[in-house]
């Protein structure tokens, strides 16, 4: 009952929506491209949150648009207590929103904000081995392959689980939110359900990283005759600092906790994996593992995965190009007259491209402190606040403090921080800029 009245109030909203623009012509822009994008993610996260609010759980509307916000933007973070005893139409509508927004991110960052002149994807046509050629050719082409990718991913994932000794329910729900890095469980206690179980959380940690690694490349490999070696800095970056940064937050975890060595990297691997790829599973509260510990994870939590991935969080490659704009500069200092330029693997990155990866760390940074501010008007403590800003910004789930931790959901949060969060983890999934300009004057001049 709760999804047919669902289905009615969207078919309805529909209808009015074509007769009020039924007829109409339609001359596409950038301007009209940013103010689509947007609606269009707002409508749905809207739109996903009324089988929540019409069930017969105790969920305010801002409640339960945040569970579908978090949902869509495969943030991950739930305001649901007593997971394993809701209706499983709620769990598995929960993994749909999840994954529905997973797949549309990707196609979001390959197809339609390169073409508005944002997004980190534009990278990957730097690194097509052949100038001449297009790495995705055709529209429908790269729509059918992500589909085909992403489905294909999800289908193997849901065997692996099933596989390792989950339910038939359970692993299709951890599979498609698996691969949309979301983290949305059908238990309270996350993956911790299943702690014992260390094929589960192999499974679990091998592929979010498939799903933090570019789509592209998957879909290059799908593509006929295109099946060229394709070159990316930024994956060989990202399984370093997995391989460097578990290694050595094991050590700490043998030395500081006394745990053995075989049992520390491990846990350690599996909670770094799922925070650097903001799935944001858990199996204990890792911020009890001290300040040291805390520190790599707040890192890894902004970094985030892959561009083109389903990941959140700044992304590796804006972090690469600014690296080197930061070695340029000051190599500068030395040598006024020298002509430096950037490359990104075998490309030279345009000072276009540079600009707009300083562009985007400002806005990240500007958004963040803004978010911080309104979360502690809204009452929370400051620890609370600035990661609870920061995860619905990168789009990771967890936060660190007094209010949320990493074992903890959002229930406590009052509506007024929660629509700040609504708000925050929309502008993260949109690439910040795609928000941003919304609110410029020059964007509403004719």
């Amino acid at each position: 009952m709760v999804f047919i009245q669902s289905g009615l109030t969207t078919f309805i909203i529909a209808s009015l929506i074509l007769v009020a623009t039924g007829g109409a012509a339609v001359h596409f822009s950038a301007r009209l491209g940013f103010l689509l994008t947007s609606c269009l993610w707002l409508t749905a996260c809207l739109l996903g949150a009324l089988p929540l609010y019409f069930s017969q759980l105790p969920l305010s509307f801002a409640q339960a648009v945040f569970e579908s916000v978090s949902g869509v933007t495969s943030t991950g973070a739930t305001m649901l207590v007593g997971l394993d005893t809701l209706p499983r139409g709620i769990l598995l509508w929960r993994s749909l929103l999840c994954w529905i927004g997973g797949v549309g991110f990707i196609a979001l960052a390959l197809l339609i904000l390169p073409s508005l002149r944002i997004g980190g994807i534009k990278l990957f046509h730097m690194e097509s081995s052949d100038r001449s050629e297009k790495v995705l050719p055709r529209i429908h082409q790269v729509a059918n392959a992500i589909i085909i990718a992403y489905v294909s991913l999800t289908v193997i994932c849901a065997l692996c689980y099933f596989t390792g000794g989950m339910s038939l329910f359970d692993a299709i729900n951890h599979a498609m939110s698996t691969v949309a890095t979301a983290g949305f469980s059908t238990h309270d206690a996350s993956l911790g359900f299943f702690k014992g179980n260390t094929t589960i959380l192999f499974v679990a940690a091998i592929f979010m990283i498939f799903s933090a690694l570019p789509f592209v490349v998957y879909i290059k490999a799908l593509l006929p005759r295109r099946r060229q070696r394709f070159f990316d800095p930024q994956i060989k970056l990202f399984i370093t600092l997995i391989v460097g940064c578990s290694f050595i937050l094991g050590v700490w975890l043998h030395f500081s906790r006394s745990i053995p060595f075989h049992q520390a990297l491990p846990n350690a691997t599996f909670h770094f994996v799922s925070v650097i790829t903001t799935t944001g599973y858990a199996i204990e509260d890792y911020s009890l593992w001290g300040p040291f510990a805390f520190g790599i994870f707040f890192l890894a939590s902004f970094m985030g995965g892959c561009s083109g991935s389903t990941s959140g969080g700044m992304k590796i490659s804006r972090l690469i190009i600014l690296w080197y704009l930061i070695i340029a500069n000051l190599t500068k200092f030395l040598s006024p007259n020298a002509v430096i330029k950037i490359r990104y693997g075998n490309s030279e990155v345009s000072a276009e491209i540079a600009q707009r990866v300083l562009l985007f760390l400002c806005l990240y940074m500007i958004s963040t402190i803004i978010g911080t501010v309104l979360l502690i008007t809204a009452g929370l403590d400051f620890i609370s606040a600035f990661t609870g800003a920061l995860a619905a910004l990168s789009n990771v789930g967890i936060a660190f403090g007094n209010t949320i931790s990493p074992v903890d959901n959002f229930s406590t949060i009052n509506d007024t921080a929660l629509w700040i969060l609504n708000f925050l983890m929309l502008t993260g999934r949109l690439e910040i800029m795609t928000i941003f300009i919304l609110f410029t004057p020059v964007f509403w001049r004719r």
